[in-house]
């Protein structure tokens, strides 16, 4: 006999609705946890975040300095030879022109030996030109004395012999030979002065010549004196000397260096800044160290390892117990403080230099990467320029090492 069969319920997770809603469940969360195209996944406690705000931002530069001497001068060897005597050590206090160390060179000491008997020699011929000068001078000027004389003689024989004349005593004839000697003397007077005064002429010019001569002689023996005197290694300045590590037997060259004076007392700072700061650092702007104050003295552009060189001074004088290769922390003042638009620095400022940062989402499980524009720095602060507005949150750890756009936090 037939009955009738129920039908069983079809259970809930096989209705079709059941079905459906299980797929679409399915699909969101695939959709949230696999990344999407051009993302990358993080761990949230791997990263670190700020928030960018307008706030006082203060624009200086820290940097570490380092105590060098004002003035550095080097010593140099004028003379090569055998290092022979040390006679100050290295670190001493010296005085200007105070003898460092002595140099022997047999073959110098002959060669001046010789030359300064050369000189010597030119210089005695000289003299003895000279001698022979004032010799001439002295007979022309006897010459000239003694025509005066007969001169005199003859005109007071003319003279009595005139007078007798006069009286009738002395016939024309017998004074004709008194008047001829008075004029022979006469002309001979004038004949000696003229050549003496061209004779002088001459002598004059060949005296400022001869004088010229033993001056040079002169001048060139004291060169040649002085070559001995370089085997000397004087100190060129006063201060302490420093690098002076020369030793006894050593042969030197002419031009190389035996050490520096550093001037004691006298100090400046030097420093190395990143080549970022290069366009902002100038001359005459000022710094403090501690509560010393300081100012940029000069400005090496020359880059080096990312970094260049600047030299600062004290305004005042330099503080007591400073000492070659001391470090003081500088703070250069590059501007004044004025509100900005600041984000905290951090890692992010390493990729592409600052020119993009990766904000959050409002609901902090995504960061996207933007463009954007940034300005002067301080070692807490960036100035943003454009791109950010204040209350973004940004990544501020380190995103180097990420290329895609977008990142997805978990």
């Amino acid at each position: 006999m037939d009955r009738r069969v129920e039908r069983r319920a079809t259970p809930w997770w096989r209705r079709r609705a059941a079905l459906i809603a299980i797929a679409l469940a399915l699909v969101a969360a695939v959709w949230h946890f696999l990344p999407a195209s051009g993302s990358t996944d993080v761990a949230a406690a791997d990263i670190e975040t700020d928030t960018v705000q307008r706030a006082p931002f203060a624009d200086y530069l820290p940097v570490r300095a380092t105590v060098a001497p004002r003035v550095t001068t080097l010593v140099g060897v004028l003379s090569g030879g055998q290092v022979d005597k040390l006679l100050v050590q290295d670190g001493t206090m010296v005085a200007d022109g105070q003898p460092l160390a002595t140099l022997a060179n047999p073959s110098l000491k002959l060669d001046v030996l010789t030359r300064e008997a050369q000189i010597a020699s030119q210089l005695g011929s000289v003299a003895g030109e000279n001698l022979g000068i004032e010799r001439n001078r002295l007979d022309r000027a006897g010459q000239i004395a003694q025509a005066n004389y007969d001169l005199i003689k003859a005109r007071r024989d003319l003279s009595i012999r005139q007078q007798l004349h006069d009286q009738g005593f002395l016939s024309d004839e017998g004074i004709k030979s008194y008047a001829a000697e008075a004029d022979y003397q006469e002309k001979r007077l004038t004949q000696l002065r003229t050549g003496s005064a061209a004779e002088a002429r001459i002598t004059a010019t060949q005296g400022q010549r001869l004088e010229d001569t033993r001056g040079r002689l002169t001048s060139n023996l004291a060169a040649v004196r002085a070559g001995l005197d370089a085997l000397v290694i004087r100190a060129p300045v006063a201060g302490r000397l420093t690098n002076f590590v020369i030793q006894p037997g050593q042969t030197l060259k002419p031009g190389d260096p035996a050490g520096q004076i550093d001037s004691e007392g006298s100090w400046k700072l030097e420093a190395d800044v990143d080549e970022f700061y290069l366009g902002r650092v100038r001359a005459g702007q000022k710094a403090r160290a501690g509560a010393v104050r300081v100012t940029v003295s000069k400005v090496l552009p020359s880059i080096k390892d990312g970094r260049f060189r600047v030299e600062l001074t004290f305004d005042a004088a330099a503080p007591a117990g400073l000492n070659r290769g001391q470090t003081l922390d500088i703070r250069i003042t590059l501007g004044s403080t004025a509100p900005a638009l600041v984000a905290p620095t951090g890692g992010w400022l390493d990729a592409g230099g600052g020119s993009s940062a990766f904000v959050l989402d409002a609901d902090g499980r995504h960061a996207r990467r933007r463009a954007l524009k940034t300005g002067r720095r301080n070692p807490e602060q960036v100035e943003i320029l454009s791109g950010l507005q204040s209350g973004d949150r940004i990544v501020s750890s380190s995103t180097a090492s990420i290329k895609d756009d977008i990142l997805n936090i978990r």
